[in-house]
């Protein structure tokens, strides 16, 4: 983990370097409006948005549950922790700490640690369909007057394409894990017999957790929970944005012009290194405003700041209490987490 890391930042640091210094002198960015604009955003709308966002990750507990449940009965209570400290060792650490949730979901149920990847291997693949298909409902109502409409039609489109292209893998994996794991690890194989293995295990691993699914009523479950948890992911973009109410290309954004926003955001948050990925994830909402929006470039920056806030450092000082309460280290337990997932093979998503 410790030289992964090493590279990301070394990458990352050169990367913002080059873009600091090709841009330098192209952007004319006014600081006091962006401060200006700050002081005056809805304290009501960010709270609320913040509000959603925590709800979200109570969700998240439940449809663990879920997932488990074949296995072991596990009150969603007794998950929550679980699922705070480890977003927020993602938050401090960045991405390398991903399998932190379910390291601690299998230290505290006792089930194994390969077990808890496989959910977090399903539990990735659902958000992905249930984003998709809001995405593609959502801008398929987008009218036809506002500018940029064919951004958002072939981002409609392609979010459609992704959903059926995911239900369609999920299919076949569920029925013949075996053969397609055997066919990547020979395909892949040849190119590289690491990579082969690693798309091989990945594979078992993601059918593994569709296995865990075993009944249509459980399917059904998960599902829904997935589709209100992405919906209210949505609202929290949408109550941050109305936070700006003296920017009304923001103000007044609607819940579909929002999804291109919170795809942005998402595709941000990819490769997230500590820190340095908080002013990328900025930066990267803020472009997604300017361009898409024609919000001012201070307005927008500042909305990127709040987006963050929101939808990632929010949960800081929850995680940090309940590892207080709980007796964990976040660097140990984010160590830890790599450490025996590479033990057990069974390595990040």
């Amino acid at each position: 983990m410790n030289k992964k890391s090493g590279v990301l930042w070394v990458v990352a640091i050169v990367a913002l370097a080059v873009i600091v210094f090709v841009f330098r002198g192209k952007v004319q960015f006014d600081w006091a409006m962006f401060w200006q604009q700050l002081r005056h955003a809805s304290p009501v709308h960010i709270a609320f948005a913040i509000a959603l966002i925590y709800a979200t990750y109570f969700l998240r507990a439940v449809r663990w549950s879920v997932f488990v449940s074949p296995t072991k009965k596990v009150p969603a209570t007794s998950l929550l922790g679980s699922q705070f400290i480890g977003f927020t060792a993602v938050a401090v650490f960045g991405r390398l700490a991903d399998l932190t949730r379910p390291y601690l979901v299998a230290r505290r149920t006792g089930l194994p640690l390969s077990s808890q990847v496989a959910v977090y291997t399903i539990e990735r693949m659902f958000d992905l369909g249930a984003a998709a298909l809001i995405f593609s409902t959502a801008l398929a109502f987008t009218p036809r007057d506002l500018p940029h409409h064919d951004v958002f039609v072939r981002a409609g489109a392609l979010s459609l394409a992704a959903t059926l292209a995911i239900a369609v893998f999920a299919g076949v994996v569920r029925f013949a894990g075996g053969a397609v794991a055997g066919f990547a690890r020979a395909a892949l194989g040849a190119l590289s017999k690491g990579l082969g293995e690693s798309v091989s295990t990945k594979i078992l691993g993601f059918r593994d957790g569709l296995n865990a699914i075993e009944s249509a009523r459980e399917f059904g479950m998960v599902t829904a929970i997935s589709l209100l948890m992405w919906g209210m992911i949505g609202m929290a973009y949408l109550q941050t944005a109305h936070a700006f109410v003296h920017t009304p290309e923001l103000a007044g954004l609607t819940f579909s012009r929002t999804m291109l926003l919170m795809a942005a955001s998402i595709g941000g948050s990819l490769l997230q290194l500590p820190i340095i990925g908080w002013f990328t994830q900025i930066a990267v909402t803020a472009a997604a405003m300017h361009t898409l929006y024609g919000a001012p470039i201070e307005a927008a920056t500042a909305c990127g700041a709040v987006l963050l806030v929101v939808t990632f450092l929010c949960i800081i000082p929850t995680g940090l209490l309940y590892a207080r309460v709980e007796h964990v280290s976040l660097k140990k337990v984010a160590e830890e987490s790599a450490i025996e997932s590479d033990k057990e093979g069974v390595g990040r998503v």
